[in-house]
């Protein structure tokens, strides 16, 4: 029997060996780039969070995201640490939950997974894209890449999603799966940085803050989340970014970022604190009322967003000049014009219609024998290693499928 793996990253390396574990299954892996797992080397900006121990299907979006269910039962965080653990691998959990290479490395998860293909019934074809899919009268796949024909019994498509398009995200699993009768829904950038029309951004670029955030729709809170942001030149980036990114400027009308910077101090309570600072130092000017509090060049331009030119001594400043300080630093608002494009996006939110698969086994409903999983699917999950575990639950029950012996 021959099973296909289209796709050569974290969910296809995964299939791939759990299918090998049947040796009567030969297991031929196709990689439209060079070399394979290009994407998982960039993840976790190169240390590769491959997992989170508070690991609930709550984390995971799509238009059904109980699909994931079954799958996380079956291959959930302990049989991942377990797998990756007889491949080799050493890991560390942080604080938060996320689960890292001992080696801080994401080379090391992509090396552990590189050298368990080494088996006499994996077959590692790179440089080979896949670009068509039908099937004979006697029901077996026909594949053409590459200019040669390949003749298959099963296939997983464990393409990917179009995130990340310098590092190989494309549209070919989609329009390879839509040739077979499958639907896609809307395609959009997930885990990814924000754009924004604020008009300091560019002099607020390089600053980090730990804030309390929300996001807007014409006044209504759409998300919320906790944790660093970073100010770039055109808006905002970070973990807690990433976060609410998905639902960022969806649809048409007024979306708004808003920042309490220093969410472990009541508003009251810094009232009293900017008015103490006067005290001490009313000769200081307003540009450094804030010093101390939040970054020196975030502080200056909170100062402004009050209304109060920075070289305004701070004896001149009355109690509502004290308060809307506060304010600004309690709720700091930067209107969104929209995420930053796929290239930048680290997931695909949306694909293949779960609906048209078995959530227990991961088989198309559509056309039997063909198999899907990862990113490829509409399933997305939040930042902090779940897409990565959908990866490794999808891929491994997909595979495992794909490897048994035909009826």
């Amino acid at each position: 029997m021959i099973t296909a793996i289209l796709g050569g990253g974290a969910s296809g390396l995964v299939a791939a060996i759990a299918a090998s574990r049947n040796p009567a299954c030969q297991v031929h892996i196709f990689e439209r780039q060079s070399r394979v797992c290009r994407k998982l080397l960039a993840t976790g900006n190169g240390r590769c969070n491959l997992a989170n121990t508070h690991l609930t299907a709550d984390a995971f979006h799509g238009t059904d995201p109980t699909f994931v269910l079954p799958s996380l039962q079956k291959f959930g965080l302990h049989q991942t640490l377990d797998f990756f653990g007889k491949l080799g691998l050493l890991t560390t959990t942080e604080p938060s939950g996320r689960v890292y290479p001992r080696s801080d490395q994401a080379g090391s998860v992509v090396d552990v997974l590189r050298f368990s293909l080494d088996r006499p019934n994996i077959h590692l074809h790179t440089g080979t894209e896949i670009t068509k899919i039908r099937r004979d009268s006697k029901g077996e796949f026909l594949l053409t890449g590459g200019g040669d024909n390949f003749s298959c019994h099963k296939i997983v498509a464990a393409c990917g999603g179009l995130a990340g398009t310098a590092l190989g995200g494309s549209m070919s699993g989609y329009q390879l799966l839509r040739s077979l009768g499958h639907h896609c829904t809307k395609l959009r950038p997930a885990l990814v940085q924000l754009k924004s029309s604020y008009p300091r951004c560019a002099s607020l670029k390089g600053i980090r803050a730990v804030c309390n955030l929300r996001l807007t729709w014409d006044g209504e809170v759409i998300a919320q989340h906790s944790g660093e942001v970073q100010f770039t030149a055109y808006g905002l980036s970070g973990p807690a970014i990433f976060e609410i990114s998905r639902d960022a400027c969806s649809k048409p009308g007024d979306w708004v970022c808003h920042l309490d910077l220093l969410p472990e101090i009541p508003l009251a309570l810094l009232c009293r604190l900017l008015s103490a600072r006067q005290r001490q130092c009313p000769s200081l000017t307003a540009g450094n009322l804030l010093a101390g509090t939040v970054h020196n060049r975030l502080g200056q331009i909170l100062v402004q967003e009050a209304g109060i030119p920075p070289n305004t001594p701070l004896a001149q400043l009355t109690s509502r000049d004290l308060r809307s300080v506060a304010d600004a630093v309690k709720g700091f608002s930067m209107t969104l014009t929209g995420p930053m494009g796929m290239d930048c996006a680290q997931v695909t939110a949306g694909g293949v219609y779960t609906a048209e698969f078995d959530p227990s086994t991961l088989e198309s409903r559509i056309c039997p024998g063909l198999y899907a999983c990862g990113e490829l699917l509409d399933i997305d999950g939040n930042c902090g290693g779940y897409n990565l575990q959908w990866a490794w639950s999808s891929g491994y029950i997909a595979g495992t499928e794909a490897g048994k012996e035909l009826l």
